[in-house]
């Protein structure tokens, strides 16, 4: 196992923090106060903070410095729709001649998925479903449809993604449609199937991710 460098743990401890709003919009990041909790310098603390700046994690405010930015939930809804179109034909695409290896890697993946829940681990599990696309979409021979799924991905890791860290039974259904992707690829021969699977499977999570927020909503304002 790689040990990671003082700037990396900065960064993973951050980044999961604002992920799972410990961290509040508009929170200043204390530098130093991170340095000292850490028990590293103010170096690799900047580090990591000029990192998230350039993922829209943390912004600078004038006279301030450092500051959680905002969550934008209707850019999340809309970017995860996008989303949907985009990797479900890479996902096709990759299907013609999809590494028969990888299934065995996508199967350990979606196992690990349901290990992840089986603790409340929504960080891990949100990290291995990234994960899990991003080994089908590679596979993808369409480069600038790649680049479009890449840059998409950035930009859901800079909204944040605050559905995708929320437990619901959303997620359980998720790792089952993940074993029908991984059989319709495995089988390779029914392209459009696995195309309409893909995208329904990112659909569903952005439907999901809506009647929570409506029903959250409804709950403050009640």
């Amino acid at each position: 196992m790689i040990k990671e460098t003082k700037q990396q743990k900065v960064y993973r401890v951050l980044k999961a923090r604002i992920i799972e709003h410990v961290y509040a919009p508009g929170q200043r990041i204390v530098i130093d106060q991170i340095a000292n909790e850490l028990q590293t310098s103010a170096i690799p603390v900047r580090e990591a903070i000029r990192q998230l700046e350039a993922e829209r994690l943390i912004f600078y405010k004038r006279n301030i410095g450092p500051v959680v930015a905002e969550v934008n939930e209707t850019d999340y809804s809309d970017t995860l729709r996008i989303l949907a179109v985009l990797e479900s034909h890479a996902t096709a695409l990759s299907a013609k001649n999809f590494p028969k290896e990888k299934i065995a890697l996508l199967k350990d993946q979606n196992k690990s998925m349901k290990e992840a829940l089986e603790t409340f681990d929504m960080m891990q599990f949100s990290a291995l479903n990234a994960t899990f696309h991003r080994t089908i979409c590679e596979a993808c021979d369409n480069r600038y449809l790649l680049e479009l799924i890449e840059s998409t991905w950035n930009r859901m890791d800079a909204i944040r993604g605050a559905g995708s860290t929320l437990y619901s039974k959303r997620v359980k259904e998720s790792i089952n449609e993940h074993e029908q992707i991984i059989d319709l690829l495995e089988k390779g021969d029914d392209l459009l199937t696995l195309e309409l699977l893909t995208r329904k499977h990112k659909l569903r999570t952005a439907e999901d991710f809506e009647r929570r927020r409506l029903k959250n909503n409804n709950v403050t304002k009640g």
